[in-house]
């Protein structure tokens, strides 16, 4: 358990109190005669290594300063940096002599002397960097009920271990029951574990209770809200109680008390947070957003723990859909400067975010979200397998020159050049994406040759095909096949798209023929109303007739980093 920091005159009190701490609690036992003999009998061998080692770093002259530089040596050619510290530990079963340099703690098991006298220290030494360390706690040994106090057992650090793309914490006990000892190292360690950058101190966190399976809650307390606490970062929870709630609240509360925002929920959790996020930024600098401007970035960070039903922007920025990776991410101020796009309609701002489809990706969600009774992976295959329409559509993009730097700089990169390049068809599905969108159905990702900063947008887009064919397109997203080898499939590295869903009655009859040999059936889809249907980061969108898409290079940062491909076991949509 950890303590509650208080305050105390003395220095002593001070450090011991005022800081959490880590405790063990044991039920006390009787020891016998015999059980106090064992215990004397395995201390002995460690106080002897304690007594030797000390000896043998004492100021001295001759022969026995050789031995110091001996055992000195081992360090120096492993750590370049300055010794703050040096002292014993006991880690494990074992003493360890332990180092502290700015950069990392190493240590190693300590040998006894030979018979010349001499040291023999073990070649084998470990060592944690202090980067991948995010606190440092007193640990003590407290009876069962036991609030305050306790017998003092040494520090212990915690360490964000990665293995692949799953981060976790580890933690690594250092033993030793002098207070002025341990004292000595905790505030060093602490120290140097508060210059680091970027890590916060403070959060917002908003919790969408309904999201996927409505374990989003127990998930944050359980697995996130813990971490948080260990880590020494005060939260500012709310749970969602409506859509659009962490909107209406970022619009209007100050977050300078903040560090970072913090989102567990979805896709359309996150989109909503980053909206309100952006909006807000555009808000306090005075953006006019009924109008084409350059919007500002937001000026805090965004943490997002997955908790829905495919959660692609988690899984492009952390690898994997992992409650724990995404906390660790936020604790260590892992920093990701992210693209996003606006879009717009007739010079109105309609919202930000990371990617939007439009046809078959639209109608998909709607029919899902008409359907929300069933479970999750039954109306997904249901809506795929009901929903496959032609759309009559006007396509215009700019490309997107991407322009090399010096490696300082970051890649703002793109230059455009030349005018809009128009086409018209039936298509089946019109997809815009800033990041890659790496998910379980699609672990190379939607659009697999964007980034999350490269400065552009991936536009792929489907044209008017037979059903079959369609599906081989999507069914190749779960394989190694390339998935835009069709001919039916084209794709564009752009800077802005802008879609304009036409009527039938203004196709030219080369348009018509460039479809004549597709076996779709169904007739083309001509909306009646003026308002169309759009899948933007997994939430619904109508807009008007006409939408303009622009990105927006690094306008956000999230808490991770930049991954190549989502590690974690592919899903297979039954109904393909």
């Amino acid at each position: 358990m950890f303590e509650t920091p208080r305050k105390s005159i003395k220095t002593r009190d001070a450090w011991s109190e005022s800081q959490e701490e880590l405790s063990e609690t044991q039920p006390v036992s009787p020891v016998g005669t015999g059980n106090r003999g064992k215990k004397k009998k395995k201390r002995k061998p460690q106080q002897h290594a304690e007594k030797q080692l000390a000896s043998s770093l004492q100021i001295c002259t001759g022969d026995p300063c050789e031995r110091k530089e001996q055992s000195e040596k081992r360090y120096t050619d492993y750590d370049t940096d300055e010794p703050i510290l040096r002292g014993i530990f006991q880690i494990g079963k074992k003493s360890h002599d332990v180092l502290l340099t700015s950069r990392r703690v190493t240590w190693s098991p300590i040998q006894p002397e030979t018979p010349t006298g001499e040291l023999l220290f073990h070649q084998h030494m470990e060592c944690v960097e202090l980067k991948d360390v995010f606190t440092v706690k007193v640990k003590r040994r407290r009876s069962a009920g036991q609030q305050t106090g306790g017998t003092l057992l040494g520090i212990t650090l915690f360490q964000c271990q990665k293995k692949g793309s799953k981060l976790k914490n580890r933690e690594i006990h250092f033993n030793n029951m002098s207070t002025d000892h341990c004292e000595i190292w905790f505030k060093n360690i602490k120290e140097i574990l508060s210059g680091f950058q970027n890590r916060p101190k403070s959060l917002k966190v908003f919790v969408n209770p309904a999201s996927h399976k409505k374990e989003a809650y127990e998930i944050y307390r359980d697995d996130v809200a813990p971490l948080f606490q260990l880590a020494d970062i005060k939260t500012d929870v709310t749970i969602s109680a409506r859509k659009g709630h962490a909107l209406s609240i970022l619009k209007e509360s100050n977050l300078d008390a903040y560090d970072g925002v913090v989102v567990v929920g979805g896709d359309g959790s996150v989109a909503e947070v980053v909206h309100g996020l952006l909006l807000r930024a555009q808000m306090d600098a005075g953006r006019d957003t009924d109008s084409i401007f350059t919007p500002v970035r937001a000026p805090l960070p965004l943490g997002v723990i997955p908790a829905g039903s495919t959660d692609i922007v988690a899984c492009s920025l952390h690898g994997i859909r992992h409650p724990v990776t995404g906390a660790m991410h936020i604790i260590m101020g892992n920093h990701q400067e992210v693209d996003v796009c606006s879009f717009s309609s007739f010079g109105r701002l309609l919202r930000f975010g990371f990617s939007a489809m439009f046809g078959f990706g639209g109608q998909t969600l709607a029919l899902a979200e008409r359907n929300r009774w069933m479970p999750p992976g039954q109306r997904r295959e249901y809506a795929v397998i009901k929903t496959l329409n032609v759309y009559q559509c006007e396509l215009s993009f700019y490309f997107a020159v991407l322009l090399r730097h010096s490696p300082p700089v970051p890649s703002r990169w793109f230059s455009l050049e030349g005018s809009w390049s128009t086409t018209q068809g039936l298509f089946l599905n019109i997809s815009v994406m800033a990041i890659p969108c790496l998910c379980s159905m699609a672990p190379r990702g939607l659009a697999p040759t964007t980034r999350l900063n490269n400065g552009s947008m991936a536009l792929i887009a489907a044209r008017n095909t037979s059903r079959s064919e369609f599906i081989k397109h999507l069914k190749r997203y779960n394989s190694v096949n390339n998935q835009f080898s069709f001919s039916f499939v084209e794709t564009h590295t752009v800077q802005a798209v802008k879609l304009r869903p036409r009527s039938q009655g203004s196709w030219s009859d080369n348009v018509s023929e460039d479809n004549r040999d597709c076996e779709f059936k169904n007739p083309p889809i001509i909306s009646s109303e003026e308002t169309y249907l759009w899948n933007v980061d997994g939430d619904l969108l109508e807009a008007p007739s006409e939408l303009l898409i622009r990105v927006h290079p690094q306008l956000l940062t999230l808490f991770g980093v930049d991954v190549e491909e989502a590690e974690e076991p592919h899903t297979k949509c039954s109904c393909i």
